[in-house]
């Protein structure tokens, strides 16, 4: 062991192993691997090593779609058997719209490249798994690229490979603590202390202790999971293959061959943590005593779909631990505010998405940014909110719960909420109000009356009605949003002026107004549309994703100069958003001091508003006439009744984001993490019109290089699609005759238009206004238009009026 290393990662089970294999790949030989114990001692070791492609998350599938591909890899290079067996692999569905939802998923798959899925019907599905019974089921999609692998033997097999390429592994050495230095990290270990520029966090079930080493509270907690292996099955026996990876989502199981029996594993609906402040240094190669009562219902679906299983002994049990985030997707990435400092946890599917994860790491680290858009899995996606132990324990039992349970995109999951609501949140509540979560805040969706549910839908559901009538109360008359969730940030100092200007791609706007501004990465790749504020006394706003706080802070910072101040004000700071065409007569009727006449669009000012000093910006998201007034967090409840009651004679209603949705399709105005990610250009998305190419700004170089050469491969388009009772909502595939030429970034229903919108990133070639082209809407292929952009008001005149 040498006393200096480039970087350390701590933590001996695959997503270390590949974390290190990916640092010596990529070039950065002088790293080293310490493990408390040995190579797998922690959750590797007895986890049932199935690997598939399914993923809610597009981006995450595409990852783990890459460390299926890299497993023959790995075992070539280090000489490793891995026990790869790809038997291909089933999911099946049980319920209609379980199927739908499949059908769709499938679909999902085709529009980011994963071809090798097909849609198999139940009675193909029980050729390709004849111990399965088919009864009560409807469908089910088919993989090439699934099956198992050897837990051991991979890792291993990652950890010989960069052994090869030149790493250390340093097997039977705790970790005792961390100590940051100027130059980076030293990691004090049993058998002495490392210095090192970099520390990465792949603890695995100590990941919380390593993690409260540097003083970090990650949002992470161990569960415990069952699977059995069965004695041999005669049926297996009798067959000259192996049986499929098999899912029943209904059944709560997944299904592998093992020698000529099974794995049958449980994501039991009863769950149980175990040891949440992190597991004890001394736990290694252990299990838990099996607890059939806890998982007897998941049980019998398993033995009533398997009946063979009816017929033979349990030769194993196993009831280990893994780690889970709130969400269930991996905590990655640079940890605010602890330079040098990275976490590699929470990766629940460690062996199918661990090469994944340690490819991206590696690229943040050596790169300075990833190749993927990997936001689902980045730890800044979370703050200081999610550190609380009620919290973790409620979202990782939630989403373990709720593995295998079908969840619809319009289902308000309540684990973990509320924790941030407005000071009118009450006030709102008793008006309708039903609240959807951004981040740690509650948000409005939309106002119904008294009593009201909504049905959890993969279609439109019967709030559809209820959000067409806000959409057109603000279209003809005025609608009062709570704008809460906006981002704000204030920057302020000698050096503010320049340093937004090198941040942002944009001119900055001068005193008194405001202006979208698209932040790019070095490699011109976007990392924000935002909005800029010049208040006219040297003080700057930033505004955007409320739910991105932590992420856009992280950039800042890292990009901060002296001479800058720089202050989060999402805690400080609510708003309410007026729009729609009285919306100015509302707002002089409230004034108590301001030159509202004088205020242009995109102007900005301080206002005092009855009793509340606000700070005034005129625009609108909705694409109307409209005002953002902020105000302190404190000061929201009376600013809203004061406005309310400056509305009464105007016919103001309040509305909620759902309906912002269908009003912000109608003008083509993207958002973020639909038409706008880290993995889209300027170019590519129509942001480039706004930047100022004369000065010097991040990824200018690599945004210009797109500019003067070919231009981006795909454009983002607007759409009409002919659709029945659903509507587009994110990576439905584009079809231009036959052949797949983009994917859907978001859609929805434009309820003043009367038509089904989506905007879309679509080939070049299928771009021109007119294009017939097709889209799968909940699985089913409807004709779609290409149509020109801002369907409603395409000249801009009503906003700016």
């Amino acid at each position: 062991m040498k006393s200096h290393y480039r970087v350390v990662v701590i933590g001996g089970g695959v997503v270390g192993a590949s974390v290190l294999y990916h640092l010596a790949k990529l070039g950065w030989s002088d790293v080293a691997l310490v493990e408390r114990s040995v190579l797998t001692a922690g959750s590797s070791w007895h986890a049932a090593g199935g690997i598939h492609a399914l993923n809610a998350d597009p981006n995450i599938a595409a990852l783990q779609a890459y460390t299926i591909d890299l497993l023959s890899e790995i075992e070539e290079e280090s000489g490793q058997n891995i026990g790869l067996h790809m038997t291909g692999g089933l999911t099946m569905a049980g319920t209609p719209d379980r199927w739908e939802w499949l059908q769709s998923a499938y679909r999902t798959f085709q529009s980011i490249g994963i071809e090798d899925c097909r849609l198999v019907s139940v009675e193909e599905a029980v050729a390709l798994n004849p111990i399965m019974s088919g009864d009560g089921l409807l469908g089910g999609m088919w993989a090439d690229r699934e099956g198992y692998i050897d837990t051991t033997g991979t890792v291993h097999a990652y950890a010989g490979a960069a052994k090869k390429r030149g790493a250390t592994v340093i097997e039977n050495n705790r970790v005792l603590e961390l100590n940051q230095t100027l130059q980076g990290w030293e990691v004090v270990t049993e058998k002495g202390t490392i210095s090192c520029e970099h520390v990465v966090n792949a603890g695995g079930l100590w990941a919380k202790q390593v993690g409260r080493m540097a003083g970090v509270e990650l949002p992470v907690a161990p569960l415990k999971h069952h699977y059995l292996i069965s004695d041999t099955i005669p049926a297996l026996e009798a067959l000259d293959f192996e049986v499929p990876m098999t899912v029943d989502l209904e059944g709560f199981t997944y299904l592998r061959q093992d020698q000529k029996g099974v794995l049958l594993g449980i994501y039991e609906v009863n769950t149980e943590h175990w040891a949440m402040d992190g597991a004890p240094w001394d736990y290694g190669m252990e299990l838990f005593q099996e607890d059939t009562d806890r998982i007897e219902h998941e049980l019998t679906l398993g033995f009533e779909r398997y009946p063979a299983l009816q017929d033979v002994g349990v030769k194993t049990w196993v009831n280990g631990a893994f780690t889970f985030s709130p969400d269930g997707n991996p905590l990655v990435g640079p940890v605010p505010g602890k330079r040098g400092y990275w976490s590699a946890c929470a990766v629940m599917a460690g062996f199918l998405q661990g090469g994944g994860v340690g490819k991206s790491l590696a690229e943040w680290m050596i790169h300075g940014e990833p190749e993927a858009d990997v936001y689902g899995m980045d730890v800044a996606r979370y703050g200081i909110w999610a550190e609380n132990k009620q919290y973790i324990a409620q979202t990782t039992g939630q989403f373990y719960s709720r593995r295998f349970v079908m969840t619809y995109p319009n289902e308000q999951l309540p684990a973990g909420r509320p924790i941030k609501t407005t000071a009118a949140y009450t006030d709102m509540t008793n008006a309708g109000a039903k609240w959807g979560q951004s981040w740690d805040l509650e948000v409005p969706l939309y106002f119904a009356p008294q009593g009201f549910a909504e049905t959890p839908s993969l279609k439109r559901s019967n709030a559809h009605d209820i959000v067409g009538a806000e959409c057109r109360a603000v279209r003809d008359g005025v609608g009062l949003l709570d704008i809460t969730a906006f981002s704000r940030f204030e920057v302020s100092g000698p050096n503010a002026e320049s340093w937004l200007n090198h941040l942002m791609a944009s001119k900055l706007p001068a005193p008194g107004r405001a202006k979208l501004a698209p932040m790019l990465g070095q490699d011109g790749r976007l990392k924000g549309d935002l909005t800029i504020f010049n208040w006219g006394d040297g003080t700057w706003w930033i505004t955007g994703s409320y739910y991105l706080r932590q992420w856009h802070m992280r950039w800042f910072n890292d990009h901060m100069q002296d001479g800058v101040n720089l202050r989060d004000l999402g805690d400080e700071m609510g708003g309410l958003s007026l729009a729609g065409p009285k919306s100015r007569e509302v707002l002089q009727a409230a004034l108590s001091d301001g030159d509202l006449d004088a205020l242009r669009f995109m102007g900005c000012a301080q206002m005092d508003v009855g009793l509340i000093r606000c700070k005034v910006g005129r625009l609108s998201v909705a694409g109307e006439l409209g005002y953002e007034l902020h105000c302190r967090a404190g000061d929201l409840k009376t600013l809203r009744d004061h406005l309310l009651a400056a509305g009464a004679d105007h016919g103001m209603i309040e509305y909620g984001f759902n309906a912002l949705l269908s009003l912000r399709l109608e003008k083509s105005f993207g958002i973020w993490s639909a038409e706008f990610t880290q993995g889209y250009t300027p170019g590519m998305t129509g942001m480039d019109r706004w930047i100022d190419w004369s000065k010097d700004f991040i990824g200018k170089d690599a945004a210009a290089a797109e500019r003067d050469g070919a231009g981006p491969d795909k454009l983002l388009v607007t759409l009409e699609i002919d659709a029945l009772d659903a509507d587009a909502s994110g990576y439905e595939p584009v079809w231009h005759e036959g052949r797949k030429v983009g994917f859907v970034t978001s859609g929805g229903y434009g309820h003043c238009l009367g038509k089904s919108l989506a905007m879309a990133l679509v080939d070049r070639s299928s771009a021109a206004e007119g294009t017939a082209l097709s889209v799968h809407v909940v699985g089913v292929e409807r004709p779609a238009t290409v149509i020109a952009a801002s369907p409603y008001d395409p000249q801009g005149r009503v906003m700016r009026g």
